[in-house]
């Protein structure tokens, strides 16, 4: 789907870097991370920047690019990224059918705004159903051509590094 309506890889991958997550990157790392030239980077930054959907500001001698949450249309990109990546609906199913989900969080690659084609989760709750949970990540797989690792735990230990995506 956003394949078709933008045409630049480089542009589909700042994208979702920027607005599947609260990330932030400077013109190098970025070039780095998707390895692709500075330029074609640059290019794209640019054409982000000009029509308002990325800010950047300067930390030393470093531009600093994120996604520009004051945009118009900052959650409605932010939806279509999500629903690219599939996650709304695994949310949705998991939390809907799992039991008694407290909280769920995606953690790892993912919650760093990195693609590496594992999805992992942590949720939180008691007597989850762990069948279904089998039958929803083959399920996701086949949609969305992304390996889905769940954790369960009982509790909240407090200290999980991730995107809370659920309560």
């Amino acid at each position: 789907m956003l394949e078709s309506l933008v045409t630049s890889k480089t542009r589909i991958k700042l994208l979702l870097k920027f607005f599947a997550h609260a990330n932030s990157g400077y013109l190098r790392s970025l070039a780095k991370e998707f390895d692709e030239s500075t330029n074609s980077v640059r290019v794209e930054l640019n054409r982000l920047t000009e029509a308002g959907l990325l800010v950047s500001e300067e930390e030393g001698k470093t531009k600093v690019y994120r996604a520009n949450k004051q945009h118009p249309f900052f959650s409605e990109i932010t939806n279509m990224v999500s629903k690219f990546l599939g996650l709304d609906d695994l949310m949705e199913r998991i939390v809907k059918r799992m039991g008694e989900v407290e909280k769920a969080y995606i953690v790892g690659d993912y919650a760093l705004g990195v693609d590496s084609g594992t999805v992992n989760m942590v949720l939180i709750g008691k007597n989850l159903d762990t069948d279904y949970l089998d039958f929803i990540k083959e399920k996701t797989y086949e949609k969305v051509h992304r390996k889905v690792e769940v954790s369960i735990l009982d509790s909240d230990p407090g200290d999980i590094q991730g995107i809370l995506v659920y309560g």
